[in-house]
């Protein structure tokens, strides 16, 4: 063989041995995401049953075989929410955040969670960025989640405005329905107070709260039987709620 000839070849070994390596890391790529996403659609079934230790087993596997994965980073930090170990639940926020500053679930999740951790300012940036964002299909989860920020800020004019837009892009979200509910009480607005009950009546069940302000408008309407009506079904619904504890054993 001439020299020539085996300097081609060797380059052509060469430049195949590295298509080869290429072709090898793209395919080992590819089933470390596919596995990834395996496990993270099964910590999160798992998260929405409570189970929350096979929950975190999974998305920290979801986490070792593709450690860019935002919604995996997101999906943890709720958990650790529920764990009450926020200083980790904020570390996988901002993971998931730097990864996908753009993601508006990121932004909702990790908005709602500044604002429950002394950070209202810059949870209102994320949740006015979500809500305001024209992509957004779902924009009155953000709005919502501003409205109760703006009551830790101390400002329940500005809240009450959030909740009032949430509702006129879905009027039958009910977390929106039954913060109306609880602020028409507190301003003496008691007929709207009502009618805020039964639209959350007509698209979720009663909470202690919910009954709580029910029982409490009702009496401010003069209507004490429907009242003992509620304050019976609190007791027998959620006797070991904090609402129930303050009626103790028998209605009034």
């Amino acid at each position: 063989m001439l020299p020539n000839q085996s300097k081609k070849l060797n380059h052509l070994m060469l430049c195949l041995l590295s298509l080869t390596l290429i072709a090898c890391t793209t395919a080992q790529e590819k089933k470390d995401a596919n596995a990834a996403d395996i496990y993270l659609q099964l910590g999160i079934r798992y998260l929405s049953m409570n189970k929350l230790e096979i929950a975190k087993e999974n998305l920290e596997r979801a986490l070792k075989n593709d450690s860019d994965n935002a919604q995996a980073h997101n999906a943890l930090a709720v958990l650790y929410e529920r764990l009450n170990q926020f200083p980790e639940a904020k570390d996988q926020y901002e993971s998931a955040l730097k990864l996908t500053p753009d993601d508006l679930g990121v932004q909702n999740n990790f908005g709602r969670f500044l604002c429950d951790h002394g950070e209202a300012q810059k949870g209102m940036e994320l949740l006015d960025q979500a809500a305001t964002n024209p992509l957004n299909e779902k924009p009155w989860l953000a709005l919502t989640n501003a409205g109760r920020c703006q009551l830790t800020m101390g400002q329940p004019q500005k809240g009450k405005a959030y909740f009032k837009q949430a509702l006129q892009v879905n009027e039958s979200y009910a977390p929106a329905l039954l913060e109306m509910q609880k602020i028409s009480y507190q301003n003496a607005e008691y007929w709207p107070a009502k009618h805020y009950l039964q639209k959350y009546l007509s698209v979720a069940d009663h909470t202690p709260e919910s009954l709580w302000f029910a029982i409490h408008t009702e009496r401010a309407l003069g209507n004490n039987e429907l009242a003992n009506e509620y304050q019976n079904l609190l007791l027998e619904k959620f006797p070991l709620s904090n609402e129930a504890k303050k009626f103790g054993s028998a209605p009034r």
